[in-house]
């Protein structure tokens, strides 16, 4: 389905599907965004300030040029899809920020930020036979569907 855009009363970016009416129907992500910051010790890994990738859905999305170091991105990894849902205001998951660099000796962080939210429907995310239909990525015209 076509997205399209509009802003949430905290000024947030939300994208929405065409028909999305209910979250009955569905459920909200945020969309991410994983940017290295340096801490106050000098980086021992490959971490440039100012270095990101974006989470979209169950994609993450890296501008051309940009890199993670698959040790810091498997240390992101299980965080992530917890990030892009709705947590309480009192959870660590909502109030914490950054992320340390999985050696000791790093100073390289990664700050996660919620950039917007994007509604799916279950019938077009989940692997269940009966419960399946076309998947959100195959009428997108947005996106890129080669594999």
């Amino acid at each position: 389905m076509p997205m399209r855009g509009t802003r949430s009363p905290r000024g947030e970016a939300v994208m929405t599907q065409r028909g999305a009416d209910t979250d009955s129907e569905g459920f909200w992500l945020y969309d991410l965004k994983v940017e290295t910051v340096i801490g106050d010790r000098p980086p021992v890994c490959r971490h440039i300030a100012g270095e990101s990738f974006r989470v979209e859905g169950e994609n993450l999305v890296f501008e051309p040029g940009r890199k993670v170091s698959m040790y810091a991105l498997a240390a992101l990894l299980p965080l992530l899809p917890a990030k892009q849902r709705e947590t309480s205001a009192q959870d660590w998951m909502t109030t914490d920020a950054e992320i340390a660099c999985p050696d000791p000796h790093c100073g390289g962080r990664f700050r996660i930020t919620r950039t917007g939210r994007r509604f799916f429907r279950h019938s077009e995310t989940t692997g269940l036979p009966d419960k399946r239909g076309t998947p959100y990525w195959a009428d997108n015209n947005d996106e890129d569907t080669s594999p």
